[in-house]
């Protein structure tokens, strides 16, 4: 008998610290969840610049919208369009600017680049070529709130010589304080965390 509660003992022990820790994190789960949330969003304000750069990825229109109001605000002159290919024979810039064009934006506002990049860096490495070859040096980069903080270390590794502004455009599916209450938002979350940890180990 003695035994048996001496083994109780050792276990509670051991057990009750880490209950403990487990309410803690539960009880500070929204304080934490939203500290992960609010480390991808790194972005500075929109500043003059001689061209913006739009990232490809958006399929709802947030990054061209957020774009487009650089221009209306005349901080830049135009919009460099990236534009990955798609389904069925088409091109992400040329989607993106024929959506710009029936929101009721001036075509001339935007410029399509065509690539076969696959990632972030890719498409870095070819837009930064471009921007070089016309003197281009200073940009207001464009891309979706969770996008910002790996996609400005990204490109300011790939330019060191830009002068690079990341400018946020907001996100309905990625809210950074509340990311776990959609699903849409959860996936995000992982999607982006998970790209964000494999480039730390160069994947």
């Amino acid at each position: 008998m003695k035994n048996k509660q001496s083994k109780f003992r050792r276990v509670a022990v051991y057990l009750c610290p880490l209950l403990l820790v487990g309410v803690i994190l539960y009880a500070s789960s929204p304080i934490w969840m939203a500290g992960l949330g609010r480390f991808l969003v790194v972005a500075d304000a929109p500043v003059a610049a001689d061209i913006a750069v739009l990232l490809a990825g958006d399929e709802l229109g947030e990054r061209m919208t957020t774009a487009a109001r650089l221009v209306e605000s005349n901080l830049v002159p135009q919009v460099l369009v990236s534009g990955p290919s798609g389904p069925y024979g088409t091109w992400e810039s040329d989607l993106a600017i024929e959506w710009a064009v029936r929101q009721g934006k001036t075509r001339e506002w935007f410029v399509p680049r065509r690539m076969t990049a696959d990632s972030t860096a890719e498409e870095a490495a070819v837009l930064v070529r471009w921007l070089r070859d016309r003197n281009i040096k200073r940009i207001d980069l464009v891309t979706s709130n969770y996008h910002t903080r790996r996609a400005g270390a990204i490109w300011r590794e790939h330019a060191p010589d830009l002068e690079i502004h990341v400018v946020a455009a907001p996100c309905k599916d990625f809210d950074p304080e509340h990311w776990w209450l959609s699903r849409r938002g959860k996936k995000i979350f992982a999607f982006e965390w998970q790209k964000t940890i494999g480039r730390i180990f160069g994947l």
